[in-house]
């Protein structure tokens, strides 16, 4: 029997094939080549265990739409948009805060040209990338002085490798909570330098504790904000005005640890009541960190506010520049900034509190006419009450009333799921009582077109 190996046609005539000649025309031909290969490879192996891809043959178009395939996998961007159809607002394996279009106008600005980044124009002399977020962090929350750096994280870290070095930070035991991916509060502690002295119980810590705990070495007494879990029952906490009397009496700085970067009152949305940043500054912090791109709105960025002496020091830290943040953060995070000048138009423009205040009847009428649409598309679908989240570890028992579109179909509800996500664009639902649901809250209005037909594409 002959090798059928042998029939495969030579790489220079597959190449060289009228079939090839749209590919070489919009590829390079190193990658062209790689790809054929590969496929070529590939054929061979199966041929040699005695099968062969279905509808194979020696004729190049064959080759050619195979070869095709392959380059659109390898020049597919790896990092790509999806639609977010979870419900979930700030879903931080999606990339939490979408940006306004104010921001991305201005990364488009910046990116496009140099920028005065770390120059200062008016003295025609090097300036400093941390000037120019300052002002608008301190005219909106009234700290005395603001700092950016790459995420609150790194914000917590350089506060703590400034001030505590050495020696010893106070905490709550209560309060040494586990954030993203497993990383905990003490562990980040650690990393810093600073000695963590826990305090206090799980679920009660007194005034007495901290105050039991201060000892020569003592250089903070530090609050973690618990934004992603909530105690209920027998609990009880130090209020911050009187930790930061405590810090005060003691002749140390207290540093809160705030997570979530509200700048608006919570309750505007219907959300229980949270701290803002100008509150925990009003209410006695000397430091206090938060994140860019959670209930901020913004890019991923970490924000320390507070005494401006302080914060000097923070700058001088030469782990401050490990940690810095480029340009493009800085150019979409001071465009969010500038939003909530007028708290309105915040609410208007900044995509994660426009989601968080859409109310339970636009949702309603939103999802009954989608669903209507995929049933004109031939889907089963329907509608039935259910609840958002905020996500981003904010507000963990929020419960933001939604009407969430079924896909009563056919089909295990894993493959549809993943059906979906294989789409273009791919799109990211949830399974909910053995089938798969869309909550149109995270879904933007001019994306349901594209949303209808991926859903009506993996459905059919």
């Amino acid at each position: 029997m002959a090798d059928a190996r042998r029939a495969i046609p030579a790489v220079e005539r597959l190449l060289a094939s009228e079939a090839f000649r749209p590919l070489l025309a919009l590829n390079p031909r190193p990658l062209v080549l790689r790809a054929l290969q590969e496929e070529l490879g590939a054929l061979r192996a199966a041929l040699a265990a005695g099968g062969a891809p279905s509808g194979h043959t020696a004729d190049p178009a064959w080759y050619a739409a195979r070869v095709e395939e392959r380059l659109a996998q390898r020049t597919r961007p790896s990092l790509r948009t999806v639609i977010n159809a979870t419900g979930v607002v700030l879903h931080t394996n999606l990339g939490r805060a979408v940006l306004a279009d104010a921001a991305r106008l201005a990364l488009d600005r910046v990116a496009r040209a140099y920028s005065n980044l770390e120059y200062d124009l008016e003295a025609g002399e090097r300036g400093s990338r941390y000037e120019h977020c300052a002002a608008l962090l301190t005219e909106l929350t009234g700290a005395d002085a603001a700092l950016v750096v790459n995420n609150n994280a790194a914000a917590l870290v350089l506060a703590l490798n400034t001030i505590a070095l050495g020696r010893e930070a106070i905490v709550s035991r209560g309060e040494l909570v586990e954030i993203g991916d497993s990383f905990r509060i003490a562990e980040i502690m650690a990393r810093s330098g600073a000695r963590l002295v826990e305090v206090g119980a799980t679920n009660r810590t007194h005034r007495r504790d901290y105050e039991q705990a201060f000892s020569a070495s003592t250089a903070v007494l530090l609050k973690v904000h618990r934004s992603n879990f909530r105690m209920s029952g027998f609990t009880s906490e130090v209020p911050l005005a009187e930790l930061a009397g405590i810090a005060r009496s003691r002749g140390v700085p207290l540093l809160n640890d705030l997570g979530s970067g509200l700048l608006v009152d919570g309750r505007e949305f219907g959300l229980p009541p949270e701290p803002t940043a100008t509150d925990a500054l009003r209410g006695g912090a000397d430091l206090v960190t938060m994140s860019g791109d959670k209930l901020l709105g913004g890019p991923q960025a970490g924000i320390v506010l507070g005494r401006r002496d302080l914060i000097q020091q923070l700058r001088r830290n030469p782990l401050c520049r490990a940690l810095r943040v480029d340009k493009l953060t800085l150019a979409a995070l001071e465009a969010t900034l500038a939003l909530y000048r007028d708290p309105a138009q915040a609410r208007r423009e900044i995509p994660t509190l426009r989601m968080l205040a859409l109310g339970a009847d636009e949702l309603a009428a939103r999802a009954q006419a989608f669903a209507e649409r995929l049933r004109a598309g031939g889907i089963a679908a329907g509608t039935q009450a259910g609840a958002s989240a905020v996500g981003g570890g904010a507000y963990p028992d929020a419960v933001l009333p939604t009407t969430l579109v079924t896909l009563d179909v056919d089909a295990p509800p894993d493959g549809l799921a993943r059906r979906l996500r294989h789409g273009a664009p791919p799109v990211v639902g949830r399974i909910q009582e053995g089938r798969v649901v869309l909550d149109l809250r995270t879904v933007a209005p001019e994306e349901e077109d594209d949303l209808a037909r991926a859903v009506i594409r993996a459905c059919t």
